[in-house]
């Protein structure tokens, strides 16, 4: 499990899409030297086209710009997007990108559904948020409710390694001197201090790490627990540590999706709540727009923001990037905020309301959980082959798409 902490960082929460993009096209805005930027969805709607532009833009002023798709969330840009990018220097690769067959995409597992931004070595981005206006409070009640973090610090080289590594470029390339360290204009932090860890998932050398950083977190617990989770239908290790918790007098909640953006998502955390609260578990469900976020804390100091959902596909398929951090104010500060949202937009689930109907669910319950238990291993019985990047100006011509 990687393990690597990071002193003295400074981290600043952004909830939703209006405190993380202008963060973010600010920070290319300012870029200097490099971009180094993965996602797993760009749509090409009004935040898709000012990524574009400001990606453009530092490229034609000379910064080495890195784009890094996954070729099957941002499957549908188009030609024309592309080929922008690419005519300014911008350099595209998509991930594991893989053609339709009978209509349909084939490339359904293994996603690169890390959120990266690293710019000049000096600020970096992780957690949840594409680049897509879905994630706007404007784009109306099917808006996201996500979350990610700005970091400075030593931190940021190890962002900066771990999207090299995957874009298989030699990690000391254009490596910043030390003596070329500059501090952009103060933000509004919530820690100057922060201890950090980049904690990764992938299907070769860390394929456990994020789960583990969970595990070891709810296992210590002693007095609270909060996790807020999109996805929510992780293993029965985690499950049980979550109950254990509950047993010995922890505080554990959880806000879970009320108004999904996809029904089925809702009715897969539903088989699991019965199992949680007879153990004392708290339930709230998240109605004001459909829960996105991927943010946990436990007691005082452990926080985590990141890509990654507790379900098999992040947990046991895609690739995926959460910071750990240690900090007592950065974990007051998510605390009130998920306070909040429990508090004033979630509707909280009782045992009672839960068994009605239960003798009927129960069976479906056990099947669909075993199910999903041992799904990573079922698809790992088709044919495997290795992920692979391929670049845009590497595209037939005419090829209207990623993949």
């Amino acid at each position: 499990m990687n393990a690597d902490w990071r002193a003295d960082n400074d981290v600043q929460l952004l909830i939703n899409g209006e405190d993380y993009y202008p963060s973010a096209f600010d920070a290319i805005r300012a870029a200097r030297e490099e971009v180094l930027l993965e996602t797993f969805i760009v749509f090409e709607d009004k935040v898709g086209l000012e990524l574009q532009h400001v990606l453009i833009d530092a490229a034609q002023r000379g910064v080495r710009v890195e784009v890094l798709l996954d070729g099957f969330g941002s499957a549908d840009l188009s030609a024309a997007y592309l080929q922008a990018l690419a005519d300014a220097g911008v350099h595209v690769q998509a991930f594991d990108p893989s053609p339709k067959r009978l209509g349909m995409r084939t490339n359904l597992f293994r996603r690169l559904h890390r959120k990266i931004l690293v710019v000049d070595g000096e600020v970096g981005f992780v957690g949840g948020i594409n680049y897509s206006a879905d994630h706007l409070g404007d784009f109306g009640p099917m808006a996201k409710q996500d979350y990610a973090v700005k970091v400075r610090g030593p931190i940021v080289a190890d962002l900066r390694r771990a999207t090299l590594a995957l874009l298989a470029i030699d990690t000391n390339l254009r490596q910043r001197p030390r003596a070329w360290w500059r501090r952009a204009p103060a933000i509004s932090l919530d820690s100057e201090q922060a201890q950090m860890c980049l904690c990764i998932r992938d299907n070769l050398e860390h394929p456990t790490d994020i789960e583990q950083h969970y595990l070891r977190a709810i296992i210590s617990a002693r007095q609270r627990v909060v996790i807020a989770n999109a996805y929510f239908f992780p293993g029965y290790r985690l499950l049980r540590a979550l109950r254990k918790a509950a047993r010995r007098g922890v505080q554990v909640t959880l806000i879970l999706q009320g108004r999904p953006d996809m029904p089925w998502v809702r009715l897969c955390s539903r088989m699991l709540y019965n199992y949680l609260l007879r153990d004392g578990v708290h339930i709230h469900e998240y109605c004001q727009r459909p829960l996105h976020g991927k943010v946990a804390l436990v007691d005082q100091h452990w926080s985590t923001v990141g890509s990654s959902n507790l379900d098999p596909l992040s947990l046991s398929l895609n690739l995926e990037a959460n910071l750990i951090i240690r900090d007592e104010a950065f974990n007051a500060r998510l605390h009130e905020h998920l306070q909040t949202l429990a508090n004033t937009h979630c509707k909280q689930v009782s045992l009672q309301r839960v068994l009605r109907g239960y003798w009927w669910r129960a069976p479906l319950i056990f099947l669909t959980f075993h199910f999903t238990r041992y799904f990573p291993a079922l698809v790992g019985w088709l044919p495997a082959h290795k992920p692979r990047l391929e670049p845009f100006e590497d595209a037939p011509v005419g090829q209207e798409h990623l993949s």
